[in-house]
């Protein structure tokens, strides 16, 4: 069994340190997302399609099959594409806080403007700006609480890359130049874990929306915990993967 895990933007192959520790056995695929990897952007990467279709590439010249793909936020997004470009490569997904895809041009619209705002801090501002003010975010409120050990190791993995790089993912894989995959929903027919917080309002009600239309998904909400369940939870995302292996 071959793992792809797909890391959220501003982290890296780290941000999956405390779920794949314990996970002998599996044969794990940590690779870095576009912008991510110290450099200003994947070569030939310019679009939301182009990082999926490297990705799959990347899983076929590792020579993986019966694939088993686990993203989280961006990861997420990044996954579901997968899935809808390159079904024939997986056999199951765990989609943590995941997102389908904004539905109109208004909202991607809106979507980019605000990413191109905090490209504008990236770029103009350095990357310490940016990530303290990434970080006050309400998305990641309830994080507040958790060991600062725990945080210092987050900031330091955020603080680690190239602004120029965070800027590029931005332009390339922000939410506003994702593709709709809402309508590519029911033809999955491949197991599909939905995680999200009990406290991530916003990302709870997408979960249980997809779950209506995706024909073998299962909504799984971790009571107390926020949109990072990576760092929030790990040893519950842990088990959940070791779950998928079993079946």
């Amino acid at each position: 069994m071959t793992w792809l895990l797909l890391h959220g933007f501003t982290g890296s192959e780290r941000s999956w340190a405390n779920v794949v520790q314990l996970e002998a056995g599996s044969a794990v695929l940590t690779p870095a997302l576009t912008g991510h990897d110290g450099h200003p952007g994947a070569p030939g990467v310019r679009t939301f399609e182009d990082e999926v279709d490297r990705l799959a590439a990347f899983v076929r010249g590792a020579g993986a099959r019966g694939v088993h793909v686990a993203g989280y936020s961006l990861g997420a997004r990044v996954a579901l594409g997968l899935l809808v470009r390159h079904r024939e490569l997986f056999e199951s997904a765990v989609l943590v806080g995941g997102h389908p895809g904004l539905e109109t041009d208004r909202d991607r619209t809106l979507r980019m403007e605000s990413d191109e705002a905090w490209c504008r801090v990236l770029e103009s501002e350095g990357l310490s700006a940016f990530v303290r003010a990434w970080q006050k975010q309400p998305l990641f409120a309830t994080q507040s609480e958790l060991p600062a050990e725990v945080l210092a190791k987050q900031e330091a993995e955020r603080l680690s890359h190239d602004p120029r790089g965070l800027a590029h993912a931005l332009r390339c894989l922000g939410l506003g130049r994702m593709p709709n995959f809402r309508p590519a929903l029911p033809a999955l027919d491949l197991p599909v874990k939905l995680l999200v917080g009990g406290l991530d309002s916003k990302f709870r009600e997408l979960a249980r929306a997809m779950a209506e239309v995706l024909p073998r998904a299962k909504v799984i909400e971790v009571a107390g915990a926020g949109h990072n369940l990576l760092l929030e939870r790990p040893a519950f995302v842990r088990q959940t993967i070791r779950e998928a292996r079993a079946a």
